[in-house]
């Protein structure tokens, strides 16, 4: 953990003179979600909290709110751990995900505007695919998703879904080929844009429920797989 502690440190600057519980668990959220900390991984409120330089009252309000958003779980008498989902929170999270990010591109206008972030989503994967780099589409996977979202222009529908998405990416960082995973929605994420771009909001709609349909089918048999064999 000495090189994730590394890093925490280098955020330490972020927090400045008005540190709260919320910005320590924006920091920590985003490295649970860029896989500094790995699901199972203890959280050491000594180590944690001397790399970012917070009061341990202050860091365990950071954890209790990572907890609220499921990310991270308290185990009595151990401390607390990134938390390790189960296929059935897979299952639920895609339920989450289809209600919400088909219910947006329903919504839309015939011709929306305020692409250009989903646009750029998709150049970051195929970017990141050319350089064999698959957490990065991973990363740019979930971006194409949060700025589809964000269409909506609703911040409290942004809120819900940044914990959504973080959430999701502990399932991602336990998955043993990446690429096989990733790789066929670099298209898929084309086809939507373009089908967006020429105002086509049934279509993309329909085509976002496939997709999200097949992407939950794919990772429950691949997690699926994986929790069990890791199983005690």
């Amino acid at each position: 953990m000495t090189a994730e502690l590394t890093d925490l440190a280098d955020d330490r600057a972020l927090l400045g003179r008005t540190s709260t519980a919320e910005r320590v668990s924006d920091i920590l959220r985003s490295r649970i979600a860029e896989g500094f900390f790995l699901p199972g991984t203890r959280l050491s409120e000594d180590s944690i909290g001397g790399a970012l330089g917070v009061s341990r009252n202050t860091l365990r309000e950071a954890f209790r709110l990572l907890t609220h958003e499921r990310l991270l779980v308290h185990e009595l008498n151990r401390g607390v751990f990134v938390r390790v989902l189960t296929v059935e929170d897979v299952e639920d999270i895609y339920r989450t995900r289809r209600l919400v990010e088909c219910a947006v591109v329903r919504g839309l206008g015939a011709s929306p505007h305020g692409l250009d972030g989903l646009a750029e989503a998709v150049e970051e994967g195929q970017r990141a695919a050319r350089e064999n780099d698959w957490k990065g589409v991973s990363t740019a996977n979930i971006h194409f998703h949060r700025e589809l979202v964000a269409l909506a222009g609703s911040a409290r529908t942004d809120e819900l879904m940044r914990s959504v998405f973080a959430e999701l990416r502990l399932a991602f960082h336990v998955v043993d080929n990446p690429r096989k995973l990733y790789e066929p929605y670099l298209a898929r994420n084309v086809l939507i844009l373009q089908t967006l771009q020429r105002g086509e909001r049934d279509e993309a709609e329909r085509m976002l429920a496939v997709y999200l349909d097949d992407s939950l089918k794919g990772l429950v048999e691949v997690y699926g797989r994986r929790v069990r064999d890791s199983a005690p």
